[in-house]
This record gives structure tokens, sequence and C-alpha cells, in this order.
């Protein structure tokens, strides 16, 4: 039988290979990656669906003085497994709920720098107008000295935000703006030099010429051409927005007592830490954890996302 009188039915049409599917091939070649992924699945379920399991109010303080006195500084024991602080108050529920605050202001502060970094990035390359003076303002807000930017802007704003929207919500919000607005520099000029040579590639040049306006081409051809740099950066900028918290926390300058995060809980535990080393242990260690496993998973990322090295 000769390929002419073969139905069509017998023909085998193999499906196109999706890239998504060939880019989780390769994530998973990545063993640190994997395992980092692992992990920090682990420790996002431990600070979101553990205060469910683990029913301890982290800010509660007995009111009875004996039994307050009785209940600080504790050690690990089955009430309290990882101890107590000098106030009597459980540890674990305290790191619980300080990971879900350090991991959401990451989150929210990371989703704010990239969309600055990647509409400033897109809007330099494509458009050569205004390139130079976005990248001038990029070139500023690099040779800015960030940290003493962002305690400055603490200190001015957090208690008008306060008095506006309460302490906890005022907080959250200028602390995510603050790390978000003074983060975006890197992403900017990655999806820049993508965007520079994206818009000479043939599609763009078809689309351009069958008179396709420049929002539909930003739209429909850059922004999905320029997904594999946004998310490394965005991997990467969460890991860089813990650490900023975290040192805000440890500063004094960032959430009020009663909202504890990982590093509140290590300025708080500062004073004692010599007697006490746990105190600085225990969130030092969530901290270190969690931004190690970030870092992991945007290199996988980076090598999962290259062409070139998917058709290694």
């Amino acid at each position: 039988m000769t390929d002419a009188t073969i139905p069509p039915a017998a023909v085998k049409i193999e499906r196109p290979r999706s890239q998504w599917r060939d880019v989780w091939t390769q994530f998973r070649q990545h063993k640190g990656a994997m395992v980092a992924l692992v992990l920090l699945i682990l420790i996002a379920l431990f600070v979101v669906v553990g205060p469910l399991i683990w029913r301890i109010d982290p800010n509660f303080i007995e009111s009875d003085p004996v039994k307050m006195i009785r209940l600080r500084n504790k050690g690990p024991t089955w009430d309290h497994p990882l101890g107590t602080d000098q106030l009597g108050r459980d540890i674990l529920a305290r790191i619980m709920f300080g990971g879900r605050i350090s991991l959401a202001v990451a989150t929210v502060a990371m989703l704010v720098a990239i969309f600055i970094g990647t509409t400033v990035g897109v809007l330099a390359g494509y458009f050569r107008k205004v390139d130079g003076i976005l990248m001038r303002l990029t070139d500023m807000f690099l040779a800015l000295p960030l940290l003493p930017l962002l305690l400055v802007m603490m200190f001015l704003f957090r208690d008008a935000a306060a008095a506006v929207l309460g302490p906890s919500l005022g907080t959250f919000l200028l602390i995510v703006l603050a790390i978000g607005v003074t983060s975006w520099m890197h992403a900017s000029r990655i999806v820049r030099g993508e965007v520079l040579a994206l818009k000479e590639r043939e599609f763009v040049l078809a689309a351009r010429s069958i008179g396709t306006p420049s929002r539909r081409i930003i739209l429909r051809h850059i922004l999905p051409n320029v997904l594999s740099p946004v998310l490394v950066a965005a991997t990467l900028g969460i890991a860089s927005a813990i650490i900023t918290e975290s040192v805000l926390s440890f500063l004094g300058l960032g959430f009020p007592p009663d909202f504890p995060t990982w590093g509140r809980l290590l300025f708080d535990g500062v004073d004692a830490m010599r007697t006490y080393p746990d105190r600085v242990v225990w969130p030092g260690v969530a901290i270190s954890l969690t931004v190690l496993c970030v870092n992991y998973i945007g290199d996988g990322l980076r090598d999962a996302l290259d062409p070139r090295v998917r058709g290694r």
C-alpha cells in the first residue's frame, strides 16, 4: 500500500509540544531548584495552614500576674514547642503569624516593583523619544542610597499613614510602596534590553507594516516575549523584599510590636540574645531558608526559561 492509498484516519499527527511543558521538564532537572520549591511550599503551608491548626493567639498575654511570670521565658514544652518570650507569648504562633506578614509584604512589594519596572522598560525600549528620560530616571534611582532613603520614608510617613489607615494597614501599605518604588530599576533595565532586541524581529516588523497600533504590538507581541526575564526578576525580587522588610523591622521602623514579622521577632530577641539565643535563631532560620529557596528557584527558572539551555 502506497502513501497515497493510506486513509486519513490512519495518519498519526503529533500534537505540538507545549513550551511550558518544556520549561517544567528543564526545571525538574535542576535538583537544587526542585528541593527549594518543595521547601518553599512547606514554608507557605506552615505560615498559612499552621495557624488554623495551632490556634494560639500570637499576641495573647496572661492577665494573671502570677501565671504570666510562670509563662515567661519558658523553654520548649508540649504546650509551647518553641518556648515563650519575655511576656509569655507563644513563639511558634508568632513565627507563623510573622511569616504570613513577611511573605505578604514580599509578594505585594515584588508585584509593585515588577509592574513599575516592566512598564518603564517597555516604554524605554519601544519608544525612542522617552528612552533617554526614563533611563536617566532609572540611573538616578540607582544612585540613591536605598536603605537610608527607606529609613527616612518610614520615619516621615509612618505616623501619618497609621493615622489615616490604622497602624497595621497603614504600615503595611507604606512598607510595600517604599520597597516597590525603590526596587524596580534592575527589572526595567532587563526588560528594556529585551524589548530593544524584540522590536527589530520579523514578527514585530510585520505587525507594524500592516498598521497595527503600538499599544496592540506591545500587549500581543512584546510583553509575552519578555515574560521569561520578568519571572526571574520577580523571584529574585521576593528574596530582596523579604530581607529589606526584615531590616526595617529589625531597626524598629517596621510594623508595631503587636504585629509581629520575622524581622520584628529578631528585633525583640536581640536584648536577650545571650541568655535566650533561640529567640533570634528561629526567625533568622526562617528568613534565611526562605530567601535561599527563592534564590534557588530563580536560578532554576533562569535555566528553564532559556531556550538555549532547553535545547542542550
